[in-house]
């Protein structure tokens, strides 16, 4: 994916007058404080052009997301402080993680291109700031010709070092255990074939018998040194100290395959997984089902991995998840449309009460509208919960009693996203 430069660029830097550097810091300071919206445009248009391994990705996707960010406002800060001035590239930490990640999946620069698209959103987005500053005609030229030379030469030299410390991080990984892995693991995740006897050597772990994988991951791109690996110790010790499958995914994020064993959903108890996360508050563990062969080896990540995307957006933050418990709201979200509508339809007036209503009557449910069982859970009286469930039939379409499942089931997707 290639992006020509606007005509008005100059290929020589000069330095805007007095006043276009004023209508520049003016517009810079419009961008800081514009809308999550504006980024979440140039974000679409970024994903549009990644690779799948990248977009449908919840560790890799915040990466690219933070990165845009990161970008954005380096760019905007620099014209505020000084209007025109040539800005150096923006590769910190964020860039430099997100190139050592790419280099872990197998992938290369290419996935850089993806940039260009957000560049373009956000060009086009600029020029409607700089049409509201003046409407001089030979100030608007000036603005926009200073403005395309700084924001392409800025991107330019950004990815120009992203793609170079790529080449460096290759050069230092491609040869490591730990990446000859994952590119090895990727290729099974998107259903190439490959021998028993091939993992076997390869992997050091068994396909041919059950798997229970799980994410281990932190919402922080630099976690505490220790912390992912020894929640991936617990999920170990919790399947009974049977030798694992530990991937590092990327430096915030770790694969895990456990053989399968006797125990909770998946094989893990998850009230110990959270014990296990406690002592680390950034660190999360998405849980896939158990399944047997390569083909579980793969279905059972592809549902941890959607699992944590549930995770991720969920207004609670749950810090464990297991596929077994949300699998109906995996399905049903994976249409977006679809699921707003049924809830719409289901609640009515109800999807806008407040939470403690909505969660009251989510637990009832939960608990096969036993009161008392759900008072216990809540922590409150039983005839409590009998009057919040009451006010929360007045509110829905249809009586509680009559359709009781698909109030449950819409309540559950609500809880998750």
């Amino acid at each position: 994916m290639s992006v020509s430069r606007p005509p008005a660029a100059s290929a020589r830097w000069e330095r805007p007058s007095s006043r276009v550097a004023e209508l520049l810091r003016a517009g810079a300071q419009f961008v800081l404080e514009a809308p999550d919206e504006l980024i979440a445009e140039i974000d679409a248009a970024t994903f549009d052009g990644l690779p799948r391994e990248i977009a449908e990705d919840p560790i890799l996707a915040a990466a690219v997301r933070r990165t845009n960010r990161t970008n954005l406002y380096a760019w905007a800060r620099a014209n505020v402080s000084d209007p025109g001035c040539q800005v150096p590239a923006s590769v910190g930490s964020e860039g430099l993680g997100l190139a050592r990640d790419l280099v872990r999946r197998g992938l290369d620069d290419a996935a850089l291109q993806a940039y260009r698209a957000g560049q373009n959103v956000a060009w086009r987005k600029w020029m409607e700031i700089a049409f509201t500053l003046t409407s001089d005609a030979e100030e608007l030229r000036e603005l926009l010709d200073v403005s395309a030379g700084s924001i392409f030469g800025f991107v330019d030299s950004t990815l120009r070092q992203l793609a170079e410390q790529i080449q460096a991080e290759r050069d230092e990984l491609t040869r490591g255990t730990h990446a000859e892995r994952l590119e090895f693991v990727s290729l099974i995740i998107n259903g190439v074939r490959v021998s028993r006897e091939r993992a076997a050597t390869r992997l050091g772990y068994e396909l041919e018998q059950d798997h229970t994988a799980a994410i281990v991951w932190s919402d922080e791109p630099e976690p505490a040194s220790g912390a992912l690996g020894g929640v991936a110790d617990a999920i170990v010790r919790e399947t009974g100290g049977l030798r694992p499958l530990v991937v590092i995914a990327s430096a915030a994020a770790l694969w895990v395959w456990v053989p399968g064993a006797a125990g909770g959903a998946g094989g893990v108890e998850v009230a110990s997984l959270e014990a296990a996360v406690e002592g680390h508050p950034e660190v999360r563990v998405a849980v896939g089902p158990r399944a047997g062969g390569a083909d579980g080896f793969r279905r059972s990540h592809l549902n941890a991995i959607a699992t944590q995307r549930l995770m991720m957006r969920a207004p609670s933050r749950p810090r464990v998840g297991v596929y077994d418990a949300i699998e109906l709201v995996a399905l049903l979200t994976h249409d977006e449309e679809g699921y707003g509508q049924f809830v719409k339809r289901t609640l009515g007036p109800f999807e806008a009460a407040s939470p403690e209503l909505r969660e009251t009557l989510r637990v009832y449910l939960a608990e096969q509208s036993n009161a008392q069982r759900a008072a216990t859970r809540l922590f409150t009286h039983r005839n409590t919960v009998l009057n919040r469930v009451a006010r929360a039939d007045a509110m829905l379409p249809r009586p509680l009693s009559d359709n009781s499942l698909a109030v449950a089931v819409a309540l559950e997707t609500m809880r998750w996203g």
